[in-house]
């Protein structure tokens, strides 16, 4: 049990690590010091429809603390596809999750990164891409860009650090919904949802 326990202590500090130094490399590609908790990665996981029979498209995997969350909501790997911009944290990603169906690229160009699966539909996104540390044209182009790969009420989660939608709300073109705060993750998190209008 004490082994057990050191040994999840030992993984946790070295993901840790490798994510402090991916910021320390990348800060714009990289929206946070530490890796997001397992708390806040449940709770992203807990708007996947395992039923759905439909893949889950997630963005921005980093150590791969939400891409556990995800398969744990008893996704299998193959039905995940997973995009990561970062070379290193995608090489690790590989090697401890094989099966899932990792893409080394820039979300903002996911036509090109999803490639042979550019046209499939998702059951919804998980997002983790620091949206704030791009214009917000950008950002808005890339949730209507999601929105576009998932059926209508099906939401896009995204993750962020400040107190607001990191996304300006458009009524008239898709829906915004504060999900949740998570007070269990360093900083904060703040949860947002995305759903296309009917």
């Amino acid at each position: 049990m004490v082994f057990r326990m050191k040994e999840r202590l030992a993984k946790r500090f070295e993901e840790e690590v490798q994510f402090f130094k991916g910021w320390q490399k990348d800060k714009k590609g990289v929206g946070a010091v530490i890796p997001t908790s397992i708390h806040t990665a449940r709770r992203m996981a807990s708007v996947i429809n395992p039923g759905s029979g439909l893949p889950v498209l997630e963005l921005g995997a980093g150590t791969g603390v939400i891409t556990k969350a995800i398969l744990a909501r008893g996704i299998a790997p193959s039905r995940l596809v997973s995009v990561e911009y970062s070379k290193d944290f995608y090489n690790s990603l590989i090697q401890r999750f094989p099966g899932v169906d990792f893409r080394l690229g820039d979300a903002f160009q996911l036509n090109q990164v999803l490639g042979d699966r550019r046209s499939e539909q998702f059951d919804c996104v998980v997002s983790a891409v620091p949206l704030l540390n791009f214009p917000m044209n950008l950002r808005v182009l890339l949730i209507e860009d999601l929105l576009a790969r998932i059926p209508p009420g099906r939401p896009v989660i995204q993750i962020t650090y400040g107190p607001l939608s990191p996304v300006v709300k458009m009524p008239d073109r898709y829906v915004v919904s504060h999900y949740d705060f998570v007070v269990r993750n360093i900083p904060p998190a703040q949860l947002w949802t995305y759903r296309r209008c009917s």
